[in-house]
């Protein structure tokens, strides 16, 4: 009876990281999809990397994003 001590709070901390992983993830996603609608969230990302875009950057970086699937598990392309 003493194996549930043990046991049980590992599956507990796999499950809970598993699932936040998931759900971190899910989120991101979400956030990179918006992005891609507003530039002046592009252009805040940016300058907190330490990069200042300018128009024709941030055109070519939301066009880069909107050509990738966030949404879509698919293999990129073999050249």
């Amino acid at each position: 009876m003493e194996w549930y001590n043990i046991v049980i709070p590992i599956a507990t901390l796999l499950v809970g990281a598993v699932g936040g992983f998931f759900v971190g993830v899910y989120y991101l996603r979400k956030q990179l999809e918006s992005m891609q609608n507003n530039p002046e969230m592009m252009q805040r990302m940016a300058k907190q990397m330490g990069y200042n875009l300018n128009k024709q950057q941030m055109t070519r970086a939301q066009n880069m994003m909107k050509n990738q699937n966030f949404m879509k598990n698919q293999k990129a392309p073999r050249k």
